[in-house]
């Protein structure tokens, strides 16, 4: 919709400068009734839904606010256009129109309008945000000894009964909570209780329960910026358990917090639905590596699914300039879905666990390859910013958004169901 606006507005500015300039005119009143005219049809396609009214649209809704306003009042005054005709003010104005309409539009072509992937699933999905706050850890990006807290969405089943698994995730570098709402909403229509972290600090932002809002540490951008497992592989070691430590004591702390509370008498609706035997973990890139360590530590957890993310948990140090692998096999069943990562996993040192698994005869270690598809289109960015998804990636998804995302909901219901609820057996691996 943004494009069309500004292919509309380029079409109205060209057709209003070239008809000022065969009448030798400025054409007050007729650029007054262009400016009404435009205001009002915004307001109309906003009332009909053809425009979703959000924060993509203020600043165009007030720029063409401001000209209506000018408008009335050059037709109220009724005064003769006391300025001289001057061809080249005309093609000035009109450029310098269009630049304002592109400004005031450009947050809804980065961030266009868009149908949600539907769930699939039997279930009304409810939401519920919490702020958690972990009494036995230290915040480690503040020095004034405050308790470390992070918000967590739950997403779970409204119109059902009984209990449901626990998936935990766990976002990527600079994400947050909703990176994957399709993938959330999916299960949870499916039955299951969603647990998504907003890692503090290193999330892009999160916004607690108290209003306040922490955005993400320059420290931790300068980290992951100048990480480079090519070149120094002490360093992004360093670097990774940094990361992983916190990562971890996180989704650690979520997963008990919630056991503990579904094993209290009147406890909220979303805990009711927990059951304490079944529980999986799911992340993707940096939260992907988390995940696949909690798989490694935690013995309750059953399944885990890693959304393109090396092993580096498993990483144990050094030597001689390579990585130290953990060398026993992983313990539970995995899931790994790549994008455009999966034709260069032999080369990249912090990926070596990933290549081995590519042709490991473990029965319960499966990879699922998405032709077309970069990094970012494994989260709902890809839906809400294609321009961003291209440009952060730095390549062009040729799969279309929606088809990605579908099949992320799909093998991940798959097998979640296969080793959570033990319906059927999972057997998708290969190219999509």
């Amino acid at each position: 919709m943004g494009t069309i606006i500004l292919v509309i507005a380029f079409v109205i500015e060209a057709a209003f400068a070239a008809y000022c300039i065969i009448t030798k005119s400025n054409q007050k009143k007729v650029r007054s009734f262009i400016r009404i005219g435009s205001f009002a049809g915004f307001v109309l396609f906003t009332l009909v839904a053809v425009i979703e009214w959000s924060l993509r649209w203020y600043g165009l809704a007030v720029l063409l606010l401001v000209w209506a306003v000018l408008g009335v009042w050059t037709l109220v005054r009724s005064q003769a256009d006391k300025k001289e005709y001057r061809g080249r003010r005309i093609v000035f104005q009109a450029v310098a129109m269009l630049l304002l309409v592109v400004i005031a539009v450009i947050p809804a072509v980065i961030f266009p309008q868009y149908q949600a992937v539907e769930a699939t699933g039997e279930y009304q999905v409810a939401t519920v945000t919490y702020t958690y706050t972990d009494t036995n850890r230290i915040e480690t990006y503040t020095s004034n000894g405050e308790n470390r807290k992070f918000n967590v969405e739950l997403w779970y089943p409204q119109n059902a009964n009984g209990t449901y698994p626990l998936i935990v995730f766990s976002h990527g570098t600079t994400g947050t909570k909703t990176s994957n709402m399709s993938l959330y909403n999916e299960l949870a229509s499916h039955g299951y209780v969603v647990a998504a972290i907003d890692h503090t600090y290193q999330a892009l932002f999160t916004t607690f329960a108290d209003g306040h809002t922490t955005w993400i540490d320059l420290d931790y951008i300068k980290e992951f910026s100048t990480e480079d497992a090519h070149s120094d592989r002490q360093q992004s070691y360093v670097f990774y358990q940094k990361w992983m430590k916190i990562r971890m004591d996180d989704m650690n702390f979520v997963i008990d917090t919630i056991l503990a509370k579904a094993q209290e008498e009147d406890t909220e609706p979303v805990y009711q639905r927990v059951d304490p035997e079944k529980i999986g973990v799911i992340g993707h890139s940096l939260g992907g590596s988390a995940a696949l360590g909690i798989g490694r530590m935690r013995k309750d957890v059953t399944a885990v699914i890693s959304l393109e993310a090396p092993f580096i948990y498993d990483i144990e140090g050094t030597k001689d300039g390579e990585f130290v692998w953990n060398e026993k096999p992983y313990p539970i069943p995995v899931l790994n879905v790549y994008t455009e990562s999966w034709n260069h996993l032999g080369e990249w040192k912090q990926y070596a666990e990933n290549y081995a698994l590519l042709s490991d005869t473990a029965a319960t270690a499966f990879n699922v390859y998405i032709s077309g598809a970069v990094h970012l289109s494994l989260t709902d960015l890809s839906l809400a910013s294609p321009f961003l998804t291209n440009v952060l990636t730095g390549k062009k998804s040729t799969t279309d958004a929606i088809t990605c995302l579908k099949m992320i909901n799909k093998v991940s219901l798959e097998f979640f169901d296969s080793y959570l609820k033990g319906k059927g057996n999972f057997t998708a691996a290969g190219m999509y």
